[in-house]
């Protein structure tokens, strides 16, 4: 049975900009080069590499080092904690990652004893750490206690802090009016605000996919917000529902089913013809827009799409 539980709001269970953050920060991840590895908040180290990633880089940002083996169960449950932790620093903190296996002398310098093992490296000198798997909280709760630490540090020694900004890097743009009105209407509830803003954006650059993927999520907002999820359970009995059928997909958007959403309208367009089908063709267009482009679900769900309808 399908479980159609929903969240609070557009940034509830399907939080549409966090989708897209993780595909980026997965991107980041995954290119190679030295300049990616240079900019990026999560960096793969080795002997060689050791001095100039971890070492200089902890003289202005503090570095987590997590000492990892694939051997060890344990590395495989805390080393994802420390890349979402971090990676919602947004840069403030660079986890550094060493397979000991691969570079057993590094953790032989640090007196390792077992592995997982986590230090925060800072100034070149390591500064705190733990050895056991942590739950996110504690994980969260430990690397507050650094930054902390670290603000005090540079309040003791106000010309140690790095400039907030290098040399020759060009400053954020500010962001668009309109699409901080929308996101402050969201906040307060007010989704035809927001629905007004984000068509505003989209008039003026019709290319912006923040507002793209804004309209299209206030928009599934707006259609389910009446639903009573055990009135579409029941009326799914009936094959012939197809708005049954589309409400229960747009319900398994926001509650995260993203597969299992495309999956059930791609069904209603291979079981059907005409205006339902159109219909369903179009609705799952609809829900298509909510998300990033470069989603790896959008691939496989036009492919699927593109088999049903040919």
């Amino acid at each position: 049975m399908a479980d159609f539980s929903r969240p609070g709001s557009l940034y509830g269970a399907v939080d549409l900009g966090a989708r897209k953050q993780a595909l980026e920060a997965q991107a980041r991840r995954e290119a190679g080069g030295s300049q990616a590895a240079s900019s990026a908040s999560v960096v793969d180290v080795t002997e060689e590499t050791f001095t100039t990633d971890v070492i200089d880089r902890s003289m202005s940002v503090p570095v987590v080092l997590d000492l990892w083996s694939p051997r060890a169960p344990g590395s495989s449950q805390l080393s994802p904690v420390l890349e979402k932790v971090v990676g919602d620093l947004g840069g403030r903190v660079v986890l550094a990652k060493v397979n000991v296996d691969a570079s057993p002398q590094i953790a032989q310098a640090l007196r390792v004893q077992a592995v997982p093992t986590v230090l925060a490296i800072f100034q070149g000198q390591a500064v705190t750490g733990f050895q056991q798997v942590l739950p996110e909280q504690e994980v969260r709760r430990w690397l507050d206690e650094l930054m902390a630490a670290v603000e005090q540090f540079y309040q003791a020694n106000p010309g140690a802090r790095p400039p907030a900004q290098g040399p020759g890097e060009p400053e954020a743009p500010p962001a668009d009016p309109d699409l901080v009105a929308a996101e402050q209407a969201i906040d307060q509830g007010d989704l035809d605000a927001a629905e007004a803003a984000y068509q505003r954006l989209l008039a003026r650059v019709p290319a912006d996919e923040d507002a793209r993927m804004g309209l299209a999520g206030v928009k599934l907002i707006k259609r389910t917000s009446a639903a009573d999820p055990a009135e579409v359970q029941r009326r799914l009995q009936d094959p012939a529902d197809i708005d049954a059928q589309l409400l229960a997909a747009d319900l398994e958007m926001l509650s995260g089913s993203v597969d299992a959403a495309f999956e059930r309208v791609i069904g209603v367009v291979k079981r059907t013809s005409g205006d339902d089908r159109d219909k369903a063709r179009v609705h799952l267009l609809g829900l298509f827009e909510t998300l990033p482009a470069e989603d790896p679900s959008l691939a496989k769900a036009r492919r699927a799409l593109a088999s049903a309808l040919f």
